[in-house]
């Protein structure tokens, strides 16, 4: 497939900070990343109620955003999509009922069974949108191996035992990986898979952020001298960005070498 430019890879996500000494969370921060120039391209501190929306981001058509489950809501997809974006996003399975192209209730956890070990798998899939219009996307899904399987399991039995009973069709989906995404059928399913996986590059930022700046725990006793402490590390944060990324570029010399013509004379 021929693009009319580069592709514009972005990554959204959101991390928890809170005060030091406190179990609770406090605040939020949402950060969206430029993934070809690793940069961050937009940021956001909110309180905890405030989550992960695709509000909270400007897009252009033709770009590829990757995003978290927290981000895989209907609305959302439909308004990426009506804007000519590509999404690459996994999803919560009761919060997207899925059917097949023809309008039927598509099975989800019958076509994850269907996968065969270690090989990823696709299927043409489509979501309601809030006004009724039928979404067309593919689900792509690959199986995870048993010992991955196992500990993602656990992770969900342990979240969900907070909320009271737990749905052994949420523990059976915790075996697999599996996304929506409405990018052109010459990005195979791996494809789409490995760009997924590049979600790990904004949670090494998060890392960044909370080891180095000390964004992990505040020291702050209130709402308004933490907001001021974590807006001033974000500030150092996007200085820091913006001062590598020219470095890049920097001659070594200090200034820009210029190329002298030759001396006719001299022949």
């Amino acid at each position: 497939m021929s693009w009319p430019s580069p592709i514009r890879v972005r990554l959204l996500d959101a991390t928890s900070i809170n005060r030091a000494g406190r179990k609770g969370i406090d605040y939020r921060i949402h950060l969206g990343m430029d993934l070809g120039s690793n940069r961050t391209d937009s940021i956001e501190l909110t309180t905890v109620k405030a989550g992960e929306k695709r509000e909270r981001f400007s897009f252009r058509a033709g770009e590829i955003v990757i995003g978290d489950r927290g981000y895989g809501q209907r609305p959302g997809l439909a308004k990426l999509d009506d804007r000519g974006v590509f999404f690459v996003i996994p999803f919560a399975w009761p919060n997207v009922p899925l059917e097949t192209p023809d309008g039927e209730r598509f099975d989800l956890f019958g076509a994850l069974r269907s996968l065969p070990d270690a090989c990823a798998g696709e299927f043409e899939v489509g979501f309601r949108a809030p006004d009724d219009r039928l979404i067309p996307v593919r689900l792509v899904a690959i199986r995870m191996s048993e010992p991955a399987a196992e500990e993602a399991r656990q992770k969900a039995l342990r979240e969900r035992q907070k909320h009271g009973k737990v749905d052994v069709r949420t523990l059976e989906a915790a075996g697999y990986v599996f996304l929506l995404t409405n990018l052109p059928t010459t990005f195979s399913a791996d494809s789409a898979l490995h760009l997924y996986r590049f979600r790990w590059q904004i949670e090494m930022k998060f890392k960044t952020l909370k080891s180095v700046l000390h964004l992990g725990d505040i020291p702050s006793r209130t709402d308004e001298s933490l907001r001021v402490y974590v807006l001033a590390k974000l500030l150092i944060a996007l200085l820091i960005e913006a001062l590598i990324f020219q470095a890049e570029s920097f001659s070594p010399w200090g200034y820009p070498i210029q190329q002298l013509a030759p001396d006719s004379s001299a022949a």
